[in-house]
């Protein structure tokens, strides 16, 4: 027997009907709620250049440095079964199992630093229209910082757009320095300078910053700038000033450290203690084997002395965190631009890849011990799990009680998702 028939209108009401509740259900399968980590802040360890995953995370068997496609260096164990990491980082493979190696971190921006230094930041493309704030800056605008006369957000390196706020505002910019002994440049007062004659200073200075705000307002950029000289003032006291006095440290602590960019990492340390949320400290400012991480060339053949220096600082940051109880409390994140091929070029160097590349996370109570992702016989191609710029930074956001699909507002109005569609890392949490 044939069933009732259909007729036009009754068939698009109930094709209609049908579509509406399949959005619905993707709606509410993508609201999911993203997991949430216990992390109060981050240490965004920077290595600007591209680092060799080949050669520091991701090794496998020899090349020659001139034909022969490989590592140049040996792999050895690590404290996670059968993983194995370059022989420079003996620090990091005896520490591995408080960590999580990521290997399958991909992007498709190959030839251009700044491009790619930008999307590792902001976790979108550069746009001509809108100027997307930075994960540092998301952090400031979501957690603010940590307690009273702190700032949420610092770098430890030389300022650069692609760190910065964007479309948040100044109010949400970092404070930066290059001199761990000086502190940031502007926020320390001048010799002499009595606590009281300070005061009457900034007395006057806000005098003068209200009557100008208010004969330009509604001005948004005089707005950010008077929030922005309110800030300074309220960073430049003794208490945040005291935070880069890293000779109240012990002797040992300093030199668990190792040295110039370590005793960064040790400030690090110092300031989330403090309350800062994000920190972020670039590695090589000075470079040490006359290249940084972009191993062009004769950079190749002193590699070893920058991964040394690096394993020596975030084994000492690891340890030290684990010391004062903030291991679980704090997410570490090593990370670079994009990552180098196993071949060499005709200088012995290598050139760029990012089709694969190794990122590394720590502490925040993840689900560590375990490797994400693998790549074939020459850390060339993703094997299996392969994870976006947008997931890594998901995966950060989560770990910090960030829900990395919240929406925020541009200036037109235009709701802008804190990640590009990034879902976090699952297998770290719960």
């Amino acid at each position: 027997m044939n069933g009732p028939t259909l007729s036009r209108r009754d068939w698009l009401k109930t094709s209609a009907a049908g579509a509406v509740a399949a959005r619905l259900n993707a709606r509410a399968a993508t609201a999911a709620p993203a997991p949430r980590g216990g992390a109060e802040a981050c240490i965004f360890l920077w290595l600007g250049g591209g680092a060799a995953q080949i050669d520091t995370f991701d090794p496998k068997a020899r090349g020659d440095g001139k034909k022969k496609a490989g590592s140049y260096y040996d792999a050895i164990p690590t404290a996670i079964t059968g993983v194995e990491v370059g022989e420079h980082l003996p620090g990091v493979a005896e520490r591995l199992d408080r960590c999580v190696l990521v290997r399958s971190l991909h992007h498709k921006i190959i030839d251009e630093h700044g491009a790619a230094t930008n999307l590792l930041h902001t976790g979108r493309p550069t746009s001509e229209t809108i100027a997307y704030p930075s994960l540092g800056s998301i952090v400031a605008h979501e957690r603010g910082p940590g307690a009273d006369g702190v700032p949420a957000y610092v770098v430890i390196g030389y300022p650069n757009v692609s760190r910065g706020p964007g479309f948040l505002g100044s109010k949400y910019g970092y404070v930066y320095l290059t001199d761990t002994g000086t502190g940031p440049s502007g926020l320390t007062p001048p010799a002499g300078i009595s606590p009281g004659r300070r005061d009457r200073r900034e007395e006057l200075l806000e005098s003068l910053r209200n009557d100008f705000q208010a004969a330009q307002s509604p001005d948004a950029r005089v707005a950010d700038a008077v929030a922005a000289s309110r800030e300074a003032a309220r960073l430049s006291g003794p208490a945040f000033r005291r935070v880069f006095q890293l000779a109240e440290e012990s002797s040992s602590v300093r030199q668990s450290y190792g040295g110039e960019f370590g005793q960064r990492c040790l400030l690090a340390r110092r300031l989330v203690e403090s309350g800062v949320r994000f920190v972020e400290v670039a590695h090589n400012l000075n470079f040490l084997n006359g290249t940084g991480w972009d191993t062009h060339n004769q950079g190749q053949l002193r590699q070893h002395m920058l991964i040394r220096e690096l394993d020596h600082a975030v084994s000492g940051l690891l340890d030290d965190l684990r010391r004062v109880g903030k291991l679980d409390t704090t997410l570490v994140v090593v990370a670079t631009e994009f990552g180098r091929p196993p071949e060499f070029d005709s200088g012995g160097g290598r050139g760029h890849q990012s089709r694969a590349f190794s990122g590394l996370l720590a502490g925040a109570g993840l689900r560590c011990g375990q490797v994400i992702g693998t790549t074939d016989e020459l850390s060339k191609t993703i094997a299996d799990r392969p994870v976006t710029i947008p997931e890594f930074h998901a995966t950060i956001h989560a770990a910090l009680g960030i829900n990395p699909s919240k929406e925020l507002r541009s200036p037109d109005g235009r709701p802008v998702p804190i990640t590009d569609h990034g879902t976090p890392i699952a297998e770290l949490f719960g």
